[in-house]
């Protein structure tokens, strides 16, 4: 059931970084994105592929990795990703863009997901620098970096204390925990 990929998909931030995703895992996970809904059936995202160690040390400093752990500034050398897929709009094709980005990046994930990898969704960028870094044209907006390697990290799901607190953390054993509403806090009758 699709349930059980949706809850193996968490926003891993530390990976096998040794592990080698092949570009043409990259390409089969972007053409789940291609058969994914878009708004008036525009289709007007691109996507940048990297699985180079060179050109994956380029993105790598325009990304900021988790802001609520406010003590952590990334992976560190060993746990990085092995690739990264990165989401343009084309403003020559439509100046809005709605959700198709998101909904190009969950199909993204759920894939990776499926075939035992593991992804991070990372709209936090320093969107000037990755430009310049990797020459990326005006015409396309920068919407989000997906970094995808195999996990090396545990992610607890749990649910919201009385408080409500939303915050991710992680414990001594450096398992990521994720707060999650409960069902009921979230459905309006």
């Amino acid at each position: 059931m699709i349930k059980n990929t949706v809850l193996k998909n968490r926003s891993y931030r530390r990976f096998e970084e040794n592990f080698v995703v092949e570009k043409n895992t990259l390409r089969e996970l972007v053409d789940l994105a291609r058969f994914s809904p878009s708004a008036a059936n525009l289709q007007p995202l691109k996507y940048i592929l990297s699985c180079d160690l060179e050109k994956n040390s380029k993105i790598f400093p325009n990304l900021k990795w988790a802001g609520y752990l406010e003590d952590w500034s990334g992976p560190e050398k060993g746990e990085r990703p092995s690739a990264y897929i990165i989401i343009l709009g084309d403003t020559e094709i439509c100046k809005k863009f709605d959700c198709d980005h998101g909904i190009a990046a969950q199909s993204i994930l759920l894939g990776a997901t499926e075939i035992g990898l593991g992804g991070c969704m990372i709209g936090s960028i320093d969107r000037e620098g990755l430009r310049k870094t990797l020459n990326i044209p005006p015409r396309y907006e920068i919407f989000l970096v997906l970094a995808i390697g195999r996990p090396k990290e545990k992610i607890e799901i749990e649910t919201t204390g009385s408080d409500g607190n939303i915050k991710y953390w992680r414990d001594g054993k450096s398992t990521h925990h994720v707060p999650k509403r409960k069902l009921e806090d979230i459905i309006l009758d």
